[in-house]
C-alpha cells in the first residue's frame, strides 16, 4: 500500500515506514502530524475521489530538522557600484510515515 501526499505545496509517493524530508511544519521532534493525501493505492483498489480521500488518512512523526544546501547569489548593476551578495539555506523537517488508513 502507497499514498501520494500534499505538503509545502509538493506531492511525494509515501509508504509505511519511510523517512520523507518536506517543507518546515510546526510542531516538535515526536509529535504526530497527519499529512493530506491526494491518492492512495492497495492494490487493485485506487482511491483518488474527493469523497474516498475524506476518509482516508495518512499519519507521521516528526523525526528533526535537517538543512538544505547553501545558496549563494550575488547581483549587481554595471557601471554604478551597486553590488549585493546574499546566502540561502531551506530548512526541512524529516517525518517518517507511521501508517496509512484507508477509511
Amino acid at each position: 500500500m502507497y499514498a501520494v501526499i500534499a505538503t509545502g505545496g509538493k506531492q511525494a509517493k509515501v509508504s509505511s515506514g519511510q523517512t520523507l524530508r518536506v517543507e518546515l511544519l510546526d510542531g516538535t521532534t515526536g509529535s504526530e502530524i497527519s499529512l493530506r493525501p491526494v491518492l492512495v493505492v492497495d492494490g487493485a483498489t485506487v482511491l483518488s475521489t474527493p469523497k474516498d480521500l475524506a476518509k482516508a488518512t495518512v499519519k507521521a512523526t516528526i523525526v528533526g530538522e535537517d538543512l538544505g544546501v547553501k545558496i549563494d547569489g550575488f547581483t549587481y548593476k554595471r557601471r554604478t557600484n551597486q553590488r549585493r551578495r546574499f546566502g540561502h539555506r531551506q530548512r526541512y523537517t524529516l517525518v517518517k510515515i507511521t501508517s496509512i488508513v484507508k477509511g
